[in-house]
């Protein structure tokens, strides 16, 4: 199965499906690797990797006047030249439109931490640890969703709860989210990987 990552920062997450990847245990490929941030070290562990990666930023279509569609358009063509079965958000900080969204339907994933309803946009792993602050909830989460229209809210594919202890630092809380992060979208991948090797159509993976 043909992956392209879609990435905005360090690439720690993208770090683990390539680490699956050479190891086996994920029956896909990474064949590109696009950034809307110059700085993001994923860029480099995509070079590290031997992936071929590009820096698509952007504040030149702003600059010009143009709408994020013109964006997500011209995005989406680059994308659609890796030939990807599935487009994977690992730290993509960007809400696509549907000039993106249509271009690939049913076949973009993204990762969020947070759970299903909960903390939408960005943000979501302090949201949830100032409520706790509050005395307003034990607990956050991850989660791995089909890509819709509507932010953060496309059909699940995995989830997973992280307990919050307030009595820790905020720093304890973002380590155990990245933790769950990495293992959950590597492990939705490969679901969506052994459909696609059964011939199986994405659809059948939503709910």
């Amino acid at each position: 199965m043909r992956l392209v990552v879609m990435v905005s920062g360090n690439g720690t997450n993208l770090q683990a499906i390539l680490d699956a990847c050479a190891a086996g245990t994920l029956k896909a490929t990474v064949h590109a690797v696009f950034s809307n941030r110059k700085d993001a070290y994923a860029m480099e562990r995509a070079r590290l990797a031997g992936v071929v990666s590009q820096y698509v930023p952007l504040k030149p279509y702003r600059d010009a006047g143009q709408p994020r569609e013109v964006y997500d358009k011209e995005l989406a063509d680059k994308v659609a030249m890796c030939k990807p079965d599935v487009v994977v958000c690992a730290g993509w900080m960007h809400v696509f439109s549907a000039a993106f969204i249509d271009r690939f339907e049913g076949r973009v994933l993204n990762l969020h931490p947070a759970l299903p309803g909960q903390y939408a946009g960005v943000d979501a792993v302090t949201r949830a640890y100032e409520d706790a602050l509050k005395g307003q909830r034990d607990h956050t989460g991850v989660m791995v969703h089909w890509v819709t229209p509507e932010l953060d809210a496309g059909p699940v594919l995995a989830s997973e709860r992280v307990p919050i202890d307030a009595t820790a630092p905020l720093e304890t809380l973002q380590l155990a989210v990245a933790k769950v992060e990495k293992r959950l979208l590597v492990e939705a991948i490969a679901r969506v990987a052994a459909a696609h090797a059964a011939d199986l159509a994405y659809p059948e993976l939503r709910w």
